[in-house]
């Protein structure tokens, strides 16, 4: 895209994802506004607010998705708006419906905040990998134009169908509106998004990556596809840049199963106590599809981390954050 360095908007900035894109909007010399949510206990920000150029670059705003009219102002006058926000689930106890519903009007609310900006000219939203994963038989390659099949995945009484269905409807409904009021809106599908983090919490994503060396039993899978934190700001960057990106994009690097990652991690760490391969072979689970990224990278982009670099980086993390 044409024009100067922002300002851009980044919403839900004190996230994993969001607060590494809003270091690497920084280091790119955008301006940038970011939004949390008000907290009557003003929990500590410090890490973005000290993040290289945010005293001179990085504007906080108070939103919450739950009122979209309070992203009206971080908004007005941005070239761009990282949508990156999700709805807090409440334990997972609510019904499909409810989440769905309250996930749509979040992000319909920012996008015609978005449109009544009339600065705002392209907005790059966050998907997830599952609104593809459970597409197919699980034996087949597939790329943007595959959608999980929710009926599908509810029968498979796995976890979070609230979040899939949500996720599903919502960008879908992003897609039409951004069509149906010529906005020019981008989709991001990360796969499980793994590497180090300057947020303080362990994020949701590293937790299951690191499922083996965490013994998180719940969260062993078939198969991972993964990508470095960083390859995915860097994604969302260039997505914003490039003239010609339209759609939808997925954004994964690797893929391993799960005796191949007891072997990967049981040599890179020889010191971390790694469940053998035959202790997995009774891991039961739906196999999912296999992730094309050809669109992403036929459009320029390269990634830059290894499995490797993933691993390290999350690793030393959680280590110095006390979670290892």
């Amino acid at each position: 895209m044409e024009g100067g360095k922002g300002p851009v908007c980044v919403t839900g900035g004190t996230g994993f994802i969001a607060s590494w894109l809003i270091m690497r909007l920084l280091q790119s010399g955008y301006a940038v506004r970011t939004t949390v949510r008000p907290d009557p206990e003003r929990k500590d920000i410090r890490y973005l607010t000290n993040l290289p150029g945010a005293a001179e670059k990085l504007q906080i705003f108070y939103a919450e998705l739950e009122k979209p009219d309070s992203f009206n102002e971080a908004i007005q006058g941005c070239t761009g708006v990282f949508h990156v926000a999700h709805p807090i689930e409440l334990a997972y106890k609510e019904s499909e419906e409810v989440v769905t519903k309250r996930s749509i009007e979040a992000s319909i609310g920012i996008l015609k905040a978005c449109v009544a900006s009339k600065t705002v000219k392209r907005v790059v939203y966050t998907s997830s990998i599952i609104t593809v994963l459970f597409s197919g038989n699980g034996k087949e390659m597939v790329d943007e134009s595959a959608w999980t099949d929710v009926d599908f995945y509810r029968s498979l009484n796995l976890m979070r169908t609230s979040y899939v269905a949500a996720k599903i409807n919502t960008e879908r409904a992003a897609l039409e509106f951004a069509k149906e009021n010529g906005m020019d809106l981008v989709t991001l599908v990360p796969s499980l998004v793994l590497g180090p983090f300057i947020c303080p919490k362990l994020p949701s994503s590293v937790c299951m990556g690191l499922a083996l060396i965490l013994g998180n039993k719940s969260q062993y899978f078939i198969k991972s596809n993964m990508v470095h934190v960083d390859d995915v700001a860097r994604a969302y960057i260039f997505l914003f840049e490039c003239p010609n990106a339209k759609g939808r994009y997925i954004c994964s690097s690797d893929e391993a199963s799960l005796t191949e990652m007891s072997e990967f991690l049981s040599a890179r760490y020889p010191h971390l106590q790694i469940p053998t391969p035959d202790s997995l072979k009774d891991v039961k689970g739906y196999e999912t599809c296999s992730i094309s990224s050809k669109k992403l990278l036929d459009c320029g982009f390269t990634y830059q981390y290894s499995l490797g670099d993933m691993f390290d980086g999350a690793i030393q993390s959680c280590k110095e954050k006390g979670f290892l």
